[in-house]
């Protein structure tokens, strides 16, 4: 398989994390790692370690644009990822810069809960997420709880594929391109990730991990697909792609001792290229 574009420039849109695991600092990581250029507008700060967020403050809208403006006017973007929007402002804010940059591709990871169970939102903007922004991304990556936000029911069981199936073409039906909804916290030896679109479905199946240096897992797969997504010919191969990256950085991080709590990963494991080339 032939890489597209080795070298692709990707700008993140999301909240700080001081520690290092999660937000704009993991997807740095991450972005660099699989051998793009990472760009950064931060939307919040918060104050937090791998024991949980103590404070949430955020930047603004009228900052967030003027971070925007500055990259979209000058560097040439190939993908955006989206993680944490605390408010309102800051999610109207990115919707008109995607309406007005119309990037190639968008990913958006809809944090709103961190690891430790803390909120990352200072308000509900449900209504708006769905209404504002889901039209304009390329693919949503909610885990089960922000699945369960998003389409205003009730989170899947830990054993209800069916349920999860449901709450996607829900998000489907109200303009969402694809989907892909994560599992990890589904029973059993195997973690499983569905993706959907309108006219395709895929299910990728991992096993398990035994630890608790999860902290930041879900802003590095979103991370890990805007960079692949421009190197590679279609959606289900950077999602594999970045499925299996993940999973190695899950792994090489098992016996870390990085904070009293949720760990993070190891996203520098073993260079790049060859995330590309893993098979299942």
């Amino acid at each position: 398989m032939s890489v597209i574009n080795p070298n692709p420039r990707v700008l993140t849109i999301a909240g700080s994390d001081p520690s290092a695991g999660a937000g704009i600092q993991a997807d740095l990581k991450t972005i660099s790692a699989l051998g793009g250029y990472g760009c950064t507008a931060i939307t919040a700060l918060t104050v937090q370690n791998t024991q949980g967020v103590a404070s949430l403050n955020p930047v603004g809208a009228d900052l967030i644009l003027a971070q925007c403006e500055a990259i979209f006017n000058d560097i040439n973007i190939n993908a955006v990822k989206i993680g944490m929007l605390p408010d309102i402002d800051s999610v109207e804010i990115v919707a008109g810069i995607l309406k007005k940059y119309r990037p190639e591709f968008v990913v958006w990871d809809p944090v709103m809960v961190a690891t430790s169970g803390d909120a990352l939102v200072t308000e509900d903007i449900t209504h708006h997420l769905m209404t504002h922004l889901l039209p304009l991304v390329h693919v949503v990556t909610p885990n089960l709880n922000e699945l369960a936000q998003l389409t205003m029911s009730p989170e899947a069981a830990t054993t209800d594929e069916g349920q999860v199936e449901a709450q996607c073409h829900a998000l489907l039906n109200r303009g969402a391109r694809a989907v892909l909804a994560k599992g990890g916290h589904f029973e059993g030896k195997d973690a499983v990730d569905w993706l959907f679109t309108n006219n395709f479905e895929d299910r990728y199946v991992k096993p398990r991990i035994d630890t608790q240096n999860t902290h930041g897992s879900g802003c590095t797969l979103s991370s890990a697909i805007a960079c692949l997504r421009p190197q590679l010919p279609n959606l289900p191969e950077a999602v594999r792609a970045a499925k299996n990256y993940v999973q190695i950085a899950i792994s090489e991080a098992v016996n870390w001792r990085i904070g009293k709590g949720h760990g993070p990963l190891d996203h520098f494991h073993e260079g790049t290229s060859h995330y590309h080339f893993s098979g299942e």
